[in-house]
């Protein structure tokens, strides 16, 4: 399989299905697309149309098969590798995990606009006014460290919902906005930001980001990477 992404730096949708795929062991071949703009004739736009129509990233490419979106991406991998256990295994459980999978995929507006992901950076400034100015950033991170405290304490730890699964992966990258804000949480949800940046998948991410140049003016669109 190919995982078609952006750079690790900033894209964090592709940092959603990588962190899944690495974390659970499952083989693929990275492709890094770079950023130039979003325009229909950038580079970026121009490499993708014939892999996803959407011209988006991540996509997933098996064989002939093109899955892009993130939860897309997720169940097709669940599905494919139902060993891995990607979901939790009890219904209840699946239903709630894909609950706030999807409550992440559409919502969260207020801190994903006023704190962009840049894990090579650290703005406590940023994030301070952001909470002081906004009361969607406020509302949203209220909300993410209820959420998490009460999936720690019902599951007992150490992730979301015990072990590993989609909704560590997919809410990576609002941890990632937390650290680089420095935004306020509480001692559970902090100790759990802790032990997730610390998984071999999620650190590998962050470490390749830390590591990475500016693509932009780069003239070849794809870097592969086993």
């Amino acid at each position: 399989m190919k995982l078609f992404i952006a750079n690790k730096n900033y894209s964090s949708w592709s940092m959603r299905p990588w962190v899944m795929l690495k974390q659970a062991g499952i083989p693929f071949e990275e492709v890094m697309v770079r950023f130039d703009g979003f325009d229909a004739q950038s580079k970026f736009k121009q490499s993708l149309k014939d892999i996803n129509p959407v011209g988006k990233v991540p996509v997933l490419v098996d064989g002939d098969l093109a899955v892009w979106d993130t939860l897309a991406i997720a169940e097709y991998a669940a599905e494919k590798f139902p060993e891995k256990k990607l979901w939790p295994s009890a219904v209840a459980d699946r239903a709630r995990a894909r609950s706030i999978c999807a409550e992440m995929h559409s919502g969260f507006m207020g801190i994903r606009s006023a704190c962009p992901m840049n894990i090579d950076a650290y703005l406590p400034e940023i994030g301070a006014l952001a909470l002081r100015d906004k009361e969607a950033v406020r509302n949203d991170l209220k909300r993410i460290d209820t959420l998490f405290a009460s999936l720690l304490k019902q599951h007992q730890g150490p992730m979301l919902f015990g072990e590993f699964s989609i909704p560590d992966a997919y809410f990576s990258p609002v941890v990632m906005r937390i650290k680089t804000y420095a935004l306020p949480v509480s001692a559970e949800t902090q100790a759990y930001i802790e032990r997730l940046c610390a998984m071999p998948g999620v650190k590998a991410w962050i470490d390749d980001a830390l590591a990475e140049k500016d693509f932009i003016d780069f003239e070849e669109p794809f870097r592969t990477k086993p």
